[in-house]
């Protein structure tokens, strides 16, 4: 996959520019209820999410940038559809990178129609120049509620959008990986989540610190 110190440079570059040579950087996020923000329930917690924790980590790492987060994401969605709507809303907004995330709702159309509509969404991006970031699920509580099937399928997933980042050179940050590193180290997944499949503030922040490792400031 893509290298965190220079996949992202110049993007970077833009991000450090100060008026009158800046202009607005366009950030996508593309996805079901994570990014788009859902906690309990159906409270929708915009500023606890991790769009809006990347835009303001970007924010304090360069003061002097113009950065639109942009999120498209609709709650329940799966990637099928979010293939479908890709260039209608997401392409429209001539974005410098796009970061997609339907890992958690994928499993209800199995791993060979997800990988159909990934290849889609990632070829439409690289076809136009755009930057990618492809995100593995967050943890649900299947595991913990005894559902190995569904956990299985979303192990599944997870591996399969790695090989994608892999595979199409784009960048990754692997949530599955962060949330299966916590719990390992003796913290309970309840940490993390805000309602069975959705995380809280701390899951969020988990997920933002390692998207803004791809935006070095150097």
């Amino acid at each position: 996959m893509a290298d965190k110190r220079t996949y992202l440079a110049d993007i970077t570059e833009e991000l450090k520019l100060m008026w009158p040579d800046n202009h607005t950087v366009n950030i996508v996020c593309h996805g079901h209820s994570v990014p788009a923000g859902y906690f309990g329930h159906l409270l929708v917690d915009t500023f606890n999410a991790y769009p809006h924790l990347l835009h303001r980590g970007l924010k304090d790492r360069f003061p002097l940038a113009v950065v639109n987060m942009i999120v498209t994401a609709i709650g329940g969605e799966m990637s099928d559809t979010g293939a479908e709507r890709f260039e209608r809303d997401v392409l429209c907004h001539q974005p410098q990178l796009v970061i997609i995330d339907y890992g958690l709702n994928d499993r209800r159309i199995g791993v060979e129609k997800a990988e159909a509509s990934w290849r889609l969404m990632i070829e439409s991006a690289l076809a136009r120049g755009i930057k990618l970031i492809l995100l593995t699920p967050t943890h649900d509580n299947s595991r913990v509620g005894g559902d190995f099937e569904q956990w299985n399928l979303l192990e599944r997933h997870a591996e399969q959008i790695r090989s994608l980042a892999d595979e199409y050179g784009v960048g990754l940050v692997d949530s599955f990986a962060l949330f299966e590193k916590h719990t390992e180290s003796g913290g309970d997944l309840t940490d993390l989540l805000s309602w069975a499949n959705h995380p809280n503030r701390i899951g969020h922040e988990l997920v933002a610190q390692e998207l803004l490792r791809w935006f070095p400031v150097w």
